[in-house]
């Protein structure tokens, strides 16, 4: 008999798992009983498709029709689902619909267009560029340029190899000379730097080894979800991650015909959103992953006038040119016009020459004579002006595409005249010269564009060059702003559980660059700027060598957030920051010296003797630092929306960006890890998961301010009348004045218990130094009136 799949609809919480061929399905089945016993109702599995043998993530699919063999296959899938539903767990899982693995021996359905051209039969499935490159798709695979490379070039039968790649030949040329048959295929090897300028086919941001997949196409859909389909309607799985949609053609039209292939499955998209930015309200789906709530949380435990110190002084200690990391705005500017013309010259090209095949044919004369310079210019300037990450159909993109960034792009032009071309380029992007094809593909590669700049020159470049404080530079974070105020906190949180109150919600993911607990000790940094440069001071005149400042200021913030570590994971995470950075070496351009110089410094800093004295400091400030982390858990637990954990984060997880924080987890230590995050985090799911009605679609959400003296240190809210969360926010700056005192907090009526600590129960106006005496953080449960006595 098969046992009752818990109800699909909407998650009360989820648990990420990490597969990976160390980590397979059968792993993930043993961890289940004591995933289940945290009090998630569904597990989140992260892509399970086929992918390239050996892939630790599983973003670089290559067969959608199969479930990855490395893992356990479609039965390990299955096998695992019921091990899911015996122990009361659904399944939710990552895919990928914007892109594939550009790996022909391992992708079949590319070795087949490679073979046989636009003619293949699934030729339609790529973003190629055919009418560049002579017709041929330029792989950028060769580790130098032709002639160097050419002996290392060798035909196999119907098969070209070169080292551990295989490229198809096409029909009738595996007998002729190398420079003819090279001639005669439909794509071309060359040096992988030509990637930058050369390319004709679309990528995910600017990673060459992966090629973008047009799901736009209604064929290319169908035959690409078939697989997550049919897995749904057999209830295998519950719910869908969407990776990426900003990388697609049309990411509302997908969205739609997805909700109607799913059925209106619970499905949350990765989209990132800007301080400010909504998702657009036609979207069907329950909202976003939830890196708005990450920014919003953190940003509680950030003290704004502490950060403004700490700016000043990180500028002091490291002297950065101003748009090199010493202002964030001018940083991020500067970081997105390299990009432009390095990373992504290739589609910027591309973007020129479609405006400027629009210009030179449009019947409308106010299109016309302008200069394919010109139109670069002005492409550029907007791009670079842009504040979030792409425009949308649904939502009008002159919000998007302002004319405040209009009137700054003009003065890029010494003629103004020739600033006209920003008005054309502007007008092309809202549509105004209508909707032929030409025209929609404009726009499509324009928005496209968009996200990709963003992602490249915001996430992986300007967080990497401004690094007052570590903890405000994750994913869909406000650098230049990181404190949000309780006020704040509470507008975003109501909008929440009024728009999309099943949205996702995180603080700590696979692609986040610290964790939630490495943030939460950063942050304490905020409320001492003065203690923190002191001992930078001291260390600095012990003379520890660093290869430039604004290094050392990263690396000693990376170990104060991270702990005692192995000196391997600190000198990885590092050389990434640098390459990243771009300063003085990067991915492409790595300067050996420089590079060798950042490893002997984390030796003999921050993994070193002068490392002694940070990890002193750290453990001055322990109590506010546990302060910040179970503050943060239990507000991401208990604040609207359905929280997803990550492996391993239910208990202390200090973890680097990635791989650091991809490494597997022992999931059989069960019992308290000390700092009592595990107690806190399965009260809270464990309430949510008996009081579904509490935190769900139909709930409430109410602030329950504080009065007194140190009320600005207490943040607390109710949900539906029936659950109180309290935490303390800037605990160090509490305790330096003169802790709670008189400070209260009126709870609503009746009476309520403590959920971590039972035998506790309050009524009326609580004091919060008794409240919050034993623990930084309270989760009260509203008990049921008591019977009115009977009258006798």
């Amino acid at each position: 008999m098969t046992p009752e799949r818990p109800d699909p609809a909407v998650p009360t919480a989820t648990y990420r798992l990490q597969l990976q061929p160390g980590f397979p399905f059968g792993a993930a089945a043993d961890a289940v009983p004591y995933v289940a016993s945290l009090g998630v109702s569904h597990l989140h599995l992260s892509p399970v498709l086929e992918a390239v043998p050996g892939s630790r993530h599983g973003y670089d699919v290559v067969d959608h029709a199969r479930v990855r063999e490395e893992l356990g296959g479609e039965e390990g899938l299955r096998e695992l689902a019921r091990t899911a539903r015996e122990h009361g767990l659904g399944l939710v899982v990552d895919i990928v619909p914007n892109h594939m693995a550009m790996s022909p021996r391992h992708n079949r359905a590319l070795w087949e267009v490679l073979r046989d051209g636009p003619a293949s039969r699934h030729a339609r499935w790529f973003d190629i560029d055919w009418e560049a490159q002579g017709g041929q798709v330029l792989l950028p695979v060769l580790g130098g340029p032709l002639g160097r490379e050419a002996g290392h070039l060798r035909t196999d039968g119907d098969v070209l190899r070169y080292h551990d790649h295989a490229f198809p030949l096409r029909e009738g040329t595996a007998g002729l000379p190398l420079p003819q048959l090279l001639d005669a295929q439909w794509y071309r090897p060359v040096w992988w730097r030509l990637a930058r300028t050369e390319l004709n086919y679309r990528r995910f941001f600017s990673i060459s080894e992966l090629i973008g997949v047009r799901v736009e196409d209604p064929e290319v859909f169908e035959a690409t979800h078939a697989k997550i389909l049919q897995l749904l309607r057999e209830g295998v799985i519950d719910g869908l991650r969407v990776d990426h949609p900003d990388g697609l053609a049309d990411p509302d039209g997908y969205l739609r015909r997805l909700h109607e292939a799913t059925g209106g499955r619970w499905t949350v998209v990765e989209k990132i959103l800007a301080d400010g930015e909504s998702l657009p309200a036609s979207w069907p789906v329950a909202g976003t992953t939830g890196y708005d709530a990450l920014r919003h949380v953190d940003g509680l435990f950030t003290d704004p006038a502490g950060f403004g110190e700490l700016l000043g002084r990180y500028r002091r200690f490291t002297a950065p040119q101003t748009d090199r990391g010493g202002d964030w705005d001018a940083t991020a500017r500067r970081a997105a016009y390299e990009v432009l013309t390095h990373e992504l010259a290739t589609e910027v090209d591309r973007l020129t020459r479609v405006a400027a095949r629009l210009c030179a044919t449009a019947p409308e004369t106010g299109l016309r004579d302008r200069a394919p310079w010109a139109l670069r210019t002005a492409l550029r300037e907007l791009l670079v002006r842009l504040e979030v990450y792409r425009p949308y159909a649904s939502v009008d993109a002159s919000t998007v595409v302002t004319e405040e960034a209009a009137a700054e792009a003009r003065l890029a032009f010494a003629v103004p005249e020739e600033a006209g071309a920003v008005d054309v380029v502007r007008d092309l992007v809202l549509g105004r010269y209508g909707d032929g094809a030409e025209y929609v593909e404009f726009r499509t590669r324009f928005a496209q564009t968009a996200s990709a700049l963003r992602a490249k020159s915001v996430e992986d470049t300007a967080f990497y060059r401004y690094v007052p404080l570590l903890s405000a530079t994750e994913v869909g974070g406000n650098p230049g702003d990181p404190a949000v105020s309780p006020e704040r906190f509470h507008a975003y949180c109501a909008r929440v559980q009024r728009d999309r109150p099943s949205t996702g919600t995180v603080v700590s993911t696979h692609d986040t660059k610290r964790s939630a607990d490495v943030r939460a000790a950063l942050q304490v940094l905020t409320e001492c700027p003065e203690r923190w440069t002191d001992v930078l001071a001291e260390i600095t005149r012990a003379g520890e060598g660093a290869p430039d400042a604004q290094l050392a200021w990263a690396a000693w913030q990376t170990v104060f957030g991270l702990g005692p570590a192995e000196e391997e994971r600190v000198r990885g995470a590092l050389l990434k920051h640098v390459r990243e950075a771009g300063l003085y070496t990067s991915w492409t351009e790595q300067e050996p010296p420089y590079e060798e110089a950042v490893a002997r410094f984390v030796a003999a800093g921050p993994c070193g003797v002068p490392g002694e004295r940070v990890a002193a400091l750290r453990a001055s400030l322990e109590a506010h630092i546990r302060a910040n982390v179970l503050g943060a858990a239990l507000v991401h637990l208990t604040m609207p929306g359905v929280p997803d954990l990550y492996q391993g984060t239910e208990r202390e997880y200090r973890a680097l960006v990635d791989p650091d924080n991809r490494r597997t987890v022992r999931f059989a230590d069960a019992g308290s890890d000390g700092s009592g995050k595990e107690a806190v985090t399965r009260a809270a799911l464990r309430l949510r998961a008996r009081r579904p009605d509490v935190f769900g679609d139909t709930a409430s959400y109410d602030p329950l301010p504080a009065k007194g003296p140190a009320a600005g240190h207490c943040l607390a809210f109710v949900r539906s009348g029936e659950v109180l969360t309290v935490v303390t926010r800037l605990s160090l700056r509490l305790a330096e004045e003169g802790g709670w005192r008189d400070t209260r907090l009126p709870l609503p009526r009746g009476r309520w218990a403590g959920v971590l600590e039972a035998e506790r129960e309050f009524t009326g106006h609580v004091r919060l130094d008794e409240l919050l005496g034993r623990s930084p953080v309270a989760l009260l449960e509203r008990l049921p009136d008591r019977p009115a006595p009977e009258i006798p």
